[in-house]
């Protein structure tokens, strides 16, 4: 599968007046790419196209709330419209709210479902079929490590991140199966330094945090934009986040009962909010319209996302560490005779 250069592409981002989406289009549109830009926040969109076209980018914007499929709809419309084709639709508009199951409102739940779920597939419902008069493309959607390990405090982005992880893996064989070559990824993020904890709705009575540490959101945009150059099928983002993979994989039970000793007191800070504070469930925080949050002195690098960028280190790794297991192994079998 042949994904085309970044400066070559026309790509669409969903989520982009702030974070991950915000640094994603700048990145993009600084490698010479043409974005559009789409968010529910006219301000965020405006103050980000016109940084774009500071350093000579295109970038035209589309606002849209993404739990309305028509509105989800104009974005790739406009897309093609404007240049003409689409050959790469990133989606990360996100929302939460970060409380006691038994504190949130049905009402509250769906919000977040449409919102962090639904609006992903519209996304890949709309992008799909100019992808297909392309003959090829890629769909990268931003997900969570909450789609591989639920966290509590946190159920309804915890199960939206676990519905679009099923929805991708049945895409993905469905196209596999059709012979497009269409690339499917999700990307993984762990915890970012984005305005995203301060923009969720809470009920704890503080304002909440990510389960420190934390990491800069340009290694989420620089894993977005590797992924558009190359077919991936996931990319876990953030060492911490491959470490809770496998600790997942090998005994649920243990992060159940490492989560019930730290994943309440290391979700609170100890600045007040209240329940009525400002949030972006049903409307937008203009006043967040930036990349990075507030947890800049928590965050730390991650060494295995580059290794994950280069595949030559990658694999030769693996192959040294194969070839050094099996030599322990001989000399331990010449031993034991």
């Amino acid at each position: 599968m042949q994904l085309k250069p970044i400066n070559q592409q026309v790509v669409a981002i969903v989520g982009a007046s702030s974070g991950i989406g915000r640094d994603t289009a700048l990145k993009f549109a600084r490698r010479g790419a043409k974005v559009v830009v789409a968010a529910r926040s006219s301000s965020g969109l405006s103050s980000l196209v016109g940084e774009i076209q500071s350093f000579g980018g295109e970038a035209t914007a589309v606002v849209a709330d993404v739990s309305d499929f028509n509105q989800v709809k104009a974005i790739a419309d406009k897309t093609v419209v404007q240049y003409g084709r689409l050959d790469t639709w990133v989606h990360a508009a996100a929302t939460g709210v970060i409380a006691r199951f038994e504190t949130i409102t049905p009402e509250e739940f769906q919000r977040v479902i449409d919102v962090t779920l639904m609006g992903q597939v519209y996304g890949a419902m709309v992008a799909l079929p100019y992808l297909k008069q392309q003959g090829r493309g890629a769909l990268i959607h931003v997900s969570s490590m909450e789609g591989r390990r639920s966290l509590p405090l946190q159920s309804p982005y915890s199960t939206a991140k676990h519905g679009l992880e099923g929805f991708l893996e049945a895409l993905r064989v469905e196209l596999q199966h059709e012979g497009l070559p269409i690339s499917v990824t999700s990307i993984l993020p762990s915890v970012i330094n984005t305005p995203f904890y301060n923009n969720v709705r809470t009920k704890l009575g503080v304002k909440p945090t990510g389960i420190p540490p934390y990491y800069q959101p340009d290694l989420v945009s620089e894993a977005i934009l590797y992924t558009a150059e190359h077919p991936t099928r996931d990319f876990i983002v953030g060492d911490v986040g491959r470490m809770l993979d496998l600790l997942q994989r090998f005994s649920p039970e243990l992060l159940d009962s490492l989560l019930a000793l730290i994943g309440f007191e290391g979700q609170r800070t100890n600045e007040p909010k209240s329940e009525v504070g400002p949030d972006n469930l049903f409307a937008p925080v203009p006043d967040h319209d930036r990349v990075e949050g507030d947890f800049g002195n928590l965050t730390i690098p991650s060494i295995s996302d580059w290794v994950e960028m280069n595949p030559a280190i990658k694999w030769g790794a693996l192959a040294a560490g194969m070839g050094i297991a099996a030599f322990l192994g001989a000399w331990q079998a010449q031993n034991d005779v």
